[in-house]
């Protein structure tokens, strides 16, 4: 059987360079919620709140994951299915939205915490 990596004239594909990008930025948007957790409980100088900083990073981590992910299924379709990398793509859509739901998760969190300690105040 032929090596689907390999086009008629004998020349090896590139491959689906996108599906890859999708999983490392959903990887590294599902990383950044307890990285930046992580990293308050052994620093002296950050507290806990701190970590919100990180919410924007992941949520734009996880966008970028989800718009790799769709380019790469596209650039799949255009090309046949012989492109490869459905299962990376789908992969990183998956990560990409376990990302967006860590950071939003997070986000509502700090909401939350704001809220309580503003009506304390009062």
């Amino acid at each position: 059987m032929a090596d689907p990596a390999v086009t008629e004239a004998g020349e090896r594909s590139q491959g689906n360079v996108r599906a890859v990008g999708a999983i490392l930025a959903g990887l590294l948007s599902v990383a950044t919620m307890p990285v930046a957790i992580l990293a308050t409980r052994y620093s002296e100088t950050y507290e806990l709140l701190q970590a919100g900083f990180a919410i924007p990073v992941g949520l734009v981590l996880a966008t970028l994951a989800l718009v790799l992910a769709r380019a790469a299924l596209r650039h799949d379709d255009l090309r046949l299915e012989r492109a490869g990398g459905r299962g990376a793509a789908r992969s990183g859509r998956a990560l990409g939205v376990l990302g967006a739901a860590l950071a939003s998760t997070a986000l509502v969190a700090v909401t939350v915490y704001g809220i309580l300690t503003y009506l304390e105040g009062r």
